[in-house]
């Protein structure tokens, strides 16, 4: 099953005009369950941030998050990096248009080579880790990125089901996954061996949360890959499963998951 075709179609859809774009990414952080983690550590982080704080958003894609950070300190400077040349035509283009491109940009690079001209405060990447096979490569460019005393914080499919693998026989649920799961120890070891001093992680998606990622996710992207007429069917879907996924979602972030099929990072540099 492959994301990117999907991820093109709701592109077109909702990058008519900023309005739309800014109701794209409010449903996205409502649906996301990784958006609640990581919206969550980030305003944790925020309280004692600096207010001239550097971030770097590492894989920032649609630009989900560079605009959550955007909207949360007026004062941050923040820098997407995406390897995909009209992702960041497209997302410099909006943050023009918004009047914020003073202080947010985009840039292309490949995460396996990019290091941060200028040394930043925090890096977030989120579920970009399990695209990439050269992971150790990317995060030896994280810890020099960082200033001392950084932060990273990373969403990323666990080895408990992660990619909707289970066992030995099953296949990724996405397409574009060179692995399908981090195991928490595994990670912590790389992020350690990088240079890190500390690293916390916790498990996200669990019972709840893995219920809600089937119905917001797994089973409308199916319906989609076999046909594109669901799009019209959408609304209606959701009006159904939106009001329990909101209710999966929020037990998740704030419950202790003892194993989930996703692992929440923060690493310390």
């Amino acid at each position: 099953m492959h994301y990117d075709p999907i991820k093109r179609s709701l592109g077109h859809v909702f990058n008519t005009n900023p309005i739309l774009r800014k109701l794209f990414y409010f449903l996205l952080d409502l649906l996301l369950l990784r958006s609640w983690h990581i919206r969550k550590e980030i305003k944790q982080w925020a309280v004692n941030a600096p207010n001239n704080a550097r971030i770097l958003d590492a894989g920032a894609g649609f630009g989900q998050y560079v605009f959550f950070m955007s909207k949360l300190n007026s004062l941050w400077q923040i820098t997407g990096v995406d390897v995909k040349q009209e992702q960041v035509a497209d997302c410099n283009a909006f943050f023009q248009k918004i009047g914020v491109s003073q202080r947010v940009q985009y840039v292309e690079g490949d995460l396996t080579q990019y290091v941060s001209p200028q040394p930043v405060n925090a890096i977030v990447c989120v579920d970009v880790m399990e695209h990439i096979e050269a992971d150790t490569d990317v995060f030896v460019n994280f810890y020099t990125s960082l200033q001392s005393g950084g932060v990273l914080f990373i969403s990323t499919p666990s080895d408990l089901g992660g990619s909707d693998v289970h066992d030995e026989h099953d296949e990724s649920f996405v397409g574009e996954h060179v692995r399908d799961g981090y195991n928490a120890e595994d990670i912590r070891n790389k992020l350690q061996q990088a240079g890190f001093s500390t690293v916390h992680t916790y498990y996200s998606y669990g019972i709840f949360g893995s219920i809600s990622w089937r119905l917001s996710m797994k089973y409308p992207i199916r319906m989609l890959n076999a046909s594109k007429l669901f799009f019209v069917f959408l609304p209606f879907y959701y009006a159904v499963v939106f009001p329990f996924c909101l209710l999966f979602n929020c037990i998740d972030v704030h419950s202790h998951n003892s194993k989930g099929t996703g692992l929440i990072v923060r690493a310390y540099k």
